[in-house]
């Protein structure tokens, strides 16, 4: 290995709420907490371009705006924040060993694993341009839901999340198209049936997005494809939820900490701690229920103060 091992207190992989959280709470306790961003540094909300439910901001702020200022808190820290992805780590012995782009080693003393999860979407070309655009397209209802007030939305999805999301929908919304690409839902029983209880939403079985329509720059609508008769429509809407779930950042920690069977990291409850110790998990990467920035930044504080609390106990 040409580069030097790189021995650091505390190693973060993973931006975004939680990562840039615990930098800020491990470099407040002088813990030099080395952070490196991963392949999308400030995470999700960098796609996002309002966040209007974060506490502090009574006036909104935009995703990339928001975790700029998180970023150059970290730094007013100096907490050491690197571009670079961590591509391998190894958790089986006493030293904590994380490679940077296949090359680079560094040991740790803690490591806070923040690497969120990834939404999944269609991968539709349209799709695609308008949720890099911020223009109609979004994977979080809770989140975006209520730029779309008393308007006519669509929602992808037949498990109990896109059912949750619909039903959310269906409250600030005139009305809620919901396309499930089978003739059933994924859903349990008890969510399939508020789903189909609620006048204001909608359901279209065996429907899939054929595209997203639009004027460049916002949805002005979208054309639904029957899978089972080929047949086509334009429906008139605002906005385009995809609801078909999140893949968890986690695959290169499998073979060292526990997850769960649907990939989140498994969280000793009530704490950061994972099954290994010195390795804490903060933010999506553990959470598949609550999924919000303010959530990710809390367990990134946890990280922090576990990581520290354990650093304390191994000194002392």
């Amino acid at each position: 290995m040409s580069e030097e091992i790189e021995k650091v207190k505390c190693l973060i992989i993973g931006s975004g709420p939680a990562g840039y959280t615990a930098a800020i709470y491990a470099a407040r306790a002088n813990m030099a907490p080395v952070l490196y961003q991963g392949i999308q540094p400030g995470g999700q909300l960098t796609t996002t371009t309002e966040v209007d439910n974060f506490p502090g901001y009574p006036e909104g702020v935009n995703g990339t705006e928001m975790m700029t200022q998180l970023e150059n808190q970290a730094k007013r820290f100096d907490a050491d924040i690197r571009f670079g992805l961590v591509t391998k780590v190894d958790f089986s012995g006493s030293v904590h060993k994380a490679w940077i782009d296949g090359a680079k080693e560094i040991h740790a003393d803690t490591i806070i694993i923040s690497t969120g999860a990834s939404a999944r979407y269609l991968g539709l070309e349209s799709e695609q341009h308008y949720l890099k655009n911020g223009g109609g397209v979004s994977a979080c209802a809770v989140c975006d839901g209520f730029f779309y007030r008393n308007q006519d939305v669509l929602i992808v999805g037949a498990g109990d999340s896109a059912c949750e999301e619909a039903s959310y929908l269906a409250n600030i919304c005139s009305k809620v198209t919901m396309l499930i690409r089978k003739d059933h839902f994924k859903a349990s029983k008890i969510m399939e049936a508020r789903v189909l209880a609620n006048e204001k939403i909608d359901v279209r079985y065996n429907s899939e997005i054929d595209e997203v329509l639009g004027d460049g720059n916002v949805v002005t609508g979208c054309r639904i494809k029957n899978n089972k008769t080929n047949s086509t429509e334009d429906i008139e809407v605002t906005g385009a939820f995809i609801a078909i779930g999140h893949n968890p950042n986690t695959e290169i920690f499998k073979d060292y900490v526990e997850l769960e069977d649907n990939g989140y990291i498994k969280n000793i409850p009530g704490t950061s701690k994972t099954n290994v110790e010195g390795v804490f998990v903060a933010g999506d990467a553990a959470d598949h229920v609550y999924k919000q920035a303010i959530t990710a930044a809390g367990t990134g504080c946890m990280a922090a103060l576990d990581a520290e609390r354990y650093l304390a106990a191994k000194e002392g």
